[in-house]
């Protein structure tokens, strides 16, 4: 398990970035539509640390947004009945944690056919995805998509007399985060890790179900509460925090050795940190922001993650299993897996707290 990490081409990055947010509101005279970006996906549009120094100042942020707000004509294409329509304005801003915020506004006549197409899709990570929400005059939800560079678009039929939908174009949104739940964990190489320093010293069935199941309690519960803003840390907390949980394990699998006791009660407490690392991803594509059209994205991710969590446990479990009767496996491959856990873990704790 731990090779096939390490051959993984971006195992130090953990998590994919590849995630922004297009939230389109219509009203009777204009399309206001706001672009979101993490300062790591902006970067990809446009040039941020023009020194190259890892640090991003004031003045460094001030040129970008200019730049935003130059590029920012051609981040979108709307089309209305087939026929497309020029930006009225555009506005471009960064919050208290660099993430990018790019408002384009487009005035509208009456249509019965809405296009709209991402066009910065193109610009950003084949793995990138855009949660793309479409809401009505009265803020009704007339559509919701993921979107990426093969499936760029959305198009929605209105009935000009009322402005209400007739033909909603959609994908099954319950499919789209369950999907994404599955490759989260599947590619959260820090959350695979920190499974993999728990089962490493478990002797049986009984053991590893205790471990998988408080991890999943604990994480179900924050990924909940913090999706609901009932608790809101900052990823820059909390992305440490998670690299701190796999050294701790690795450490403790060291000094405490095989099967410890008590180590649900260490799984449950990680797990809750774990859970808002979960919770930035929906966060990041503003589901719960406006405070509707949370259950379906926060039920289908989190049943997402645990499929994802027991097919990896199912591949990796049988082979720990097997590889236990042989003395030698126990004796000195489990402490020196463990030791490259806990390295790294540390690794990672470096570069989310100076890099």
């Amino acid at each position: 398990m731990l090779i096939l990490l390490l051959a993984w081409r971006d195992l130090v990055f953990a998590h994919d970035p590849g995630l922004s947010t297009a939230n389109v509101r219509l009203t009777q005279s204009n399309i206001e539509v706001t672009l979101g970006f993490s300062i790591i996906d902006t970067a990809e549009i446009v040039e941020i640390d023009k020194n190259r120094d890892a640090h991003i100042s004031k003045q460094e942020l001030a040129e970008a947004t200019l730049e935003l707000q130059k590029k920012g004509t051609n981040a979108l294409e709307a089309k209305l009945d087939g026929r497309p329509i020029a930006p009225a304005g555009v506005k471009c801003s960064f919050d208290p944690s660099d993430n990018a915020s790019v408002t384009i506004t487009f005035d509208t006549p009456q249509f019965s056919k809405l296009e709209i197409r991402s066009k910065w899709l193109a610009l950003l990570q084949p793995a990138h995805r855009q949660f793309l929400s479409i809401h009505g005059p009265n803020g009704n939800v007339l559509a919701e998509r993921l979107l990426s560079a093969n499936s760029d678009s959305v198009t929605i039929q209105m009935n000009p007399a009322d402005s209400k939908p007739t033909d909603v174009v959609q994908k099954n949104a319950f499919a789209d985060f369950l999907v994404m739940g599955v490759k989260h964990i599947w590619t959260g190489y820090d959350h695979l890790l920190f499974l993999f320093g728990l089962l490493i010293v478990t002797r049986n069935f009984i053991s590893s179900f205790k471990i998988i199941t408080c991890f999943t309690i604990a994480h179900s519960i924050t990924l909940t509460v913090a999706t609901l803003s009932m608790v809101q840390f900052s990823s820059r907390v909390v992305e440490p925090l998670i690299a701190v949980s796999i050294v701790y394990v690795g450490i403790e699998n060291l000094i405490r050795g095989d099967d410890p006791k008590g180590r649900w009660l260490l799984t449950f407490a990680f797990g809750l940190i774990h859970g808002l690392g979960f919770a930035s991803v929906l966060r990041e594509l503003g589901v719960g922001s406006n405070g509707s059209g949370i259950a379906v994205p926060l039920v289908s991710f989190n049943l997402g993650v645990e499929l994802g969590q027991i097919a990896i446990a199912a591949l990796v479990l049988p082979i720990i299993w097997k590889l236990r009767t042989r003395p030698g496996f126990i004796n000195r491959w489990v402490p020196a897996c463990s030791a490259l856990v806990a390295v790294l873990g540390g690794y990672w704790f470096v570069q989310r707290v100076w890099f």
